[in-house]
């Protein structure tokens, strides 16, 4: 449930928010220099100010034609259970549908906190069709 103190904004949050968001939320710590090129390579933003602070943000990257992630959903935890994430989710969602060509592919990597949302947002599980993978080590010549 959002409060009269929570403002909803289509903005990066600050680099030091966006570190403090993801490590304090339980996102895998990122470094200045990977947090710079998420706040300058993202389509759209959506983040919940508290009192003037970021407490809840995720984001879109994509290419603007048809792909679109979602990345980097996190509230903090003193801030959970409140709705923001769905808020946020919702204002990403809004964006697509706002600025992206007809019929956008959108995807997102569902960690188990977040499974619940997704799936009530309309999010489907897409094996066996596909399946998410992620490189673990450096590619090597072949």
């Amino acid at each position: 449930m959002t409060t009269p103190g929570d403002q909803v904004l289509r903005t990066p949050p600050t680099l030091e928010d966006y570190l403090r968001l993801r490590t304090t939320s339980g996102l895998t710590p990122r470094s200045a220099t990977q947090g710079e090129g998420a706040l300058a390579g993202s389509w759209a933003w959506s983040v919940v100010e508290h009192e003037g602070r970021a407490v809840a943000m995720g984001r879109v990257i994509g290419d603007g034609g048809w792909y679109f992630h979602v990345a980097d959903m996190a509230t903090l935890p003193e801030h959970q259970g409140r709705g923001l994430g769905r808020l946020v989710l919702t204002d990403l969602l809004a964006q697509i549908a706002e600025g992206a060509p007809p019929d956008p592919y959108v995807t997102l990597m569902a960690d188990a906190p977040g499974r619940r949302l997704y799936a009530s947002m309309g999010f489907v599980e897409t094996a066996p069709r596909s399946l998410g993978m992620v490189l673990v080590d450096e590619p090597r010549p072949g």
